[in-house]
């Protein structure tokens, strides 16, 4: 889909979410951290980025578009499972 066919406010959300998908991918350590440059875990700074999402996905509900709820819901889900995925990790 082309960027342009969205609302400035679809636009703004999708930034806003993928905001809070980069922070929770580098405190998973599936990303460099943009300051030290390393590859850094934080399990709990990672369940805070989901718990905002969880709580925007709460908090907006009935007022997005399809296209921004599916995004949302994408988001939501492929970084519980990596949680998951690091949890079972250090646990070993």
């Amino acid at each position: 889909m082309d960027k342009n066919q969205f609302s400035k406010n679809e636009q703004l959300f999708t930034y806003l979410i993928s905001t809070f998908q980069s922070s929770a991918y580098i405190a998973l350590g599936k990303k460099e951290n943009p300051i030290t440059k390393n590859i850094e875990i934080n399990i709990e700074q990672a369940s805070y980025y989901i718990d905002l999402l969880d709580m925007i996905k709460i908090k907006t509900d009935g007022n997005l578009t399809e296209y921004e709820e599916q995004i949302l819901i994408n988001t939501i889900s492929e970084l519980k499972l990596n949680l998951i995925s690091e949890n079972k990790k250090q646990a070993k």
